[in-house]
């Protein structure tokens, strides 16, 4: 073949920018939908739709649906630039925020109940646990999705606790095209001596603290540091449900039924905030949050995440996560669906993600679900320092929106396959 004379001086096609070339709010046209759940909570769902571009988008369209993980809210997603990349390539991205989370608040519980006149959830002072989310919470959004999208499938992706709804989920029904959790374990606990342990004292702490809020003398000498350790511990908590312990009050009923995670991480910003600049920034960020690492994740978006992305959780949500983790299960206790027998029927393209450096999610606590999983594509990998919370918003996110491209191309290309003909004799 011969080429034309002018063939060096001809013009290369358009360049393809990077992702970090393009205006973030130009990828995305922003609405906000609310699903109601069976047993009467209003949800709201922030929608990214993404704007059609000059440079290809090779998931243009693609459905995903986001669920944050314990105590968080959208901001799990959107501190860093997670949503952004995955906006580059064009899909259409949905965050829920569960019950009492973020715009899922129990103040639009109470706004929706007087505008509509109806009652408000029985549940609504933070008497919810896991199964809550599992039984309402995540088949309304799914739902809800789907309505808004006309789809009949559609991508899922989830952080930490969400992921472990995602297995849950995904091993009862077929509403997924694929799966990806993000710092997921399949086995709570499992490598982490410290969160066990702490499983295992969960009802004597709470106990004991239900015995301090309601006024009653714990009997027994406790030393100064006993004292002072256990009034740092309860300080958050009174502080936070100060106004239920005015009088008149029955001391018997007295409990403490959520717990100020809110409060706990805008008091670590504030202490991050006084230490940034400082040569031992880092040493004190690792002390005060185990579950990140300082050197993969800006300062700027760790603080944005605690001052903003913080939310109060329940009592019973964590007294489940003790019960998992004691009995070595994953249960949802009002159906009694064993998450993990579930397993073996998940058969969705499906990526396990997790940090090398997570305490949470590791090698041991992801191995079950990645061994009884039947899908034909399995990715199941750690990301090289990487903790947990900087997987959604670190210096790393980039490769795995990667690993979400690549899924959902493949669970697109094998979306219809040829009929199976049968063979001529």
């Amino acid at each position: 073949m011969r080429l034309p004379d002018d063939w060096r001086t001809a013009a290369p096609g358009p360049r393809i920018p990077t992702v970090d070339e393009v205006d973030f709010r130009a990828l995305y046209q922003k609405t906000k939908y609310v699903v109601e759940t069976a047993d009467g909570w209003s949800l709201m769902m922030t929608r990214y739709r993404p704007v059609k571009q000059p440079f290809p988008q090779p998931l243009f369209g693609e459905v995903l649906l986001l669920v944050h993980g314990f105590s968080q809210n959208r901001h799990a997603w959107t501190s860093g630039q997670f949503v952004k990349n995955l906006l580059f390539f064009g899909v259409d991205i949905h965050i829920l925020e569960l019950r009492g989370h973020g715009k899922s608040s129990l103040e639009l519980q109470r706004e929706r109940a007087e505008r509509f006149r109806r009652p408000l959830p029985p549940d609504l002072d933070y008497d919810w646990d896991i199964d809550s989310y599992f039984l309402y919470d995540l088949p309304a959004a799914v739902s809800g999705v789907k309505r808004i999208t006309r789809r009949d499938k559609i991508f899922y992706c989830g952080h930490s606790m969400g992921g472990m709804l995602g297995y849950g989920y995904a091993g009862i029904h077929d509403d997924f095209e694929g799966l990806i959790t993000i710092g997921s374990p399949a086995d709570l606990g499992r490598g982490f001596l410290m969160l066990r342990a702490l499983a295992m004292s969960a009802p004597a702490v709470g106990g004991l603290v239900d015995m301090t809020l309601a006024g009653l003398n714990v009997q027994g000498r406790v030393g100064h540091m006993g004292r002072s350790l256990l009034a740092r511990g309860i300080k958050a908590v009174s502080r936070e449900l100060g106004k239920r312990l005015e009088p008149p009050i029955d001391h018997r009923d007295t409990r403490f039924n959520y717990v100020p995670v809110d409060t706990w991480l805008k008091y670590a910003e504030k202490q991050l905030a006084r230490a940034e600049g400082h040569p031992l920034y880092e040493r004190l960020a690792a002390r005060i949050n185990r579950l990140s690492n300082p050197a993969r994740v800006s300062a700027k978006d760790i603080r944005w995440l605690l001052r903003e992305g913080g939310e109060r959780e329940p009592r019973k949500v964590l007294e489940q996560f003790a019960r998992w983790i004691r009995r070595g299960e994953m249960v949802c206790y009002r159906t009694d669906y064993d998450f993990k027998r579930g397993f073996s029927k998940i058969k969705i393209p499906m990526a396990i993600i997790f940090g090398d450096m997570d305490p949470l999610a590791s090698v041991e606590s992801t191995r079950s679900v990645y061994r009884a999983a039947q899908s034909e594509y399995l990715l199941w990998r750690p990301v090289k320092g990487n903790s947990h919370i900087e997987l959604t918003m670190g210096h790393d996110i980039r490769q795995i929106c990667y690993d979400i491209k690549n899924l959902i191309e493949y669970a697109r290309t094998h979306r219809v396959r040829p009929p199976v003909l049968p063979r001529i004799r």
